[in-house]
């Protein structure tokens, strides 16, 4: 497989209709927002998200989700044990190189191995940020009730506490993801041209096999990816320049957007097409 060569950003759009995208665990598991009600879901559950699609298509992981793990290790130390011998046998280089080289997720977002008294660090080429929310959302909170105690009382007849609950949800959102490929840290992690090809499929089917009570199937779907390939390793410009390249904006007015037709997606035609001059191509996909 040849390591990837040029550089690569891309900027994604996903609609969550009536689910919970990313609870944040100290505010009761509610939608995580800012200050100003935008909505947010955080790196790490997209890297997730990315990784159980990876997994899905057959790839080999080190960091894999709890309730998905393949090969019977119930925990990032027990699975990179069973891979490596002490320091003396399996010197810190064998161990960067062969950890690249088998786990796809090591070798796109790095890794920190901290195990046998060893401290490695892999830096890896894909990078990821924060998911934002181009409007303020609105998140309703709705008490649900089960029909069954979940603890013994002492009354036959009486209800447990635990059969009260709370669900909270976005009513409608319209989120932003941007990112970028370093062919220069793909060089040292052996990241491919494949690779880069696995993040994209992932990227277009973010959701598939995500489904659960706070995600309903078809409450969370990739609406669009605009993937930016470079001439080279440096680029044409920056990424914070190639992700201005994507205009976003709400299209309805005296009310709030409530599907994605209520904005508009378009790129910025006269800066992309100084930038095609320069070799910049641009691919316009659509989510699964």
């Amino acid at each position: 497989m040849a390591v990837l060569q040029n550089k690569i950003d891309f900027v994604m759009f996903f609609s969550v209709a009536g689910a919970n995208p990313n609870g944040d665990p100290l505010s009761g598991n509610m939608p995580r927002t800012d200050y100003d009600g935008y909505g947010e879901v955080s790196d790490v559950c997209i890297k997730r998200k990315i990784r159980n699609r990876m997994q899905d298509m057959g790839y080999s992981l080190f960091v894999q989700s709890n309730d998905r793990i393949d090969d019977q290790k119930k925990s990032l130390e027990e699975r990179f044990i069973s891979e490596f011998d002490s320091p003396k046998k399996d010197p810190d280089d064998k161990v960067y190189r062969a950890s690249c080289e088998k786990w796809i997720d090591v070798r796109s977002f790095g890794q920190v191995m901290t195990f046998q008294k060893r401290s490695i660090g892999i830096r890896g080429p894909v990078s990821v940020s924060m998911a934002k929310s181009l409007s303020p959302v609105d998140v309703i909170s709705m008490q649900i009730t089960r029909s069954t105690n979940g603890m013994k009382t002492k009354d036959d007849n009486a209800r447990s506490s635990d059969t009260m609950g709370t669900k909270h949800f976005v009513d409608f959102g319209l989120y932003m993801v941007k990112g970028s490929i370093n062919p220069y840290f793909a060089e040292k992690t052996g990241f491919s041209e494949e690779d880069a090809e696995v993040i994209k499929k992932a990227l277009c089917s973010l959701f598939v096999n995500d489904s659960s009570s706070a995600r309903p199937e078809g409450s969370m779907e990739v609406k669009k990816l605009f993937w930016f390939t470079h001439p080279d390793k440096l680029g044409v410009a920056s990424s914070a320049k190639i992700h201005r390249l994507v205009e976003a904006k709400e299209l309805v007015q005296g009310s709030k957007a409530s599907k994605y037709e209520d904005y508009s997606i378009q790129l910025n035609q006269q800066m992309l097409a100084s930038l095609e001059s320069k070799g910049l191509k641009v691919e316009e996909l659509n989510g699964l």
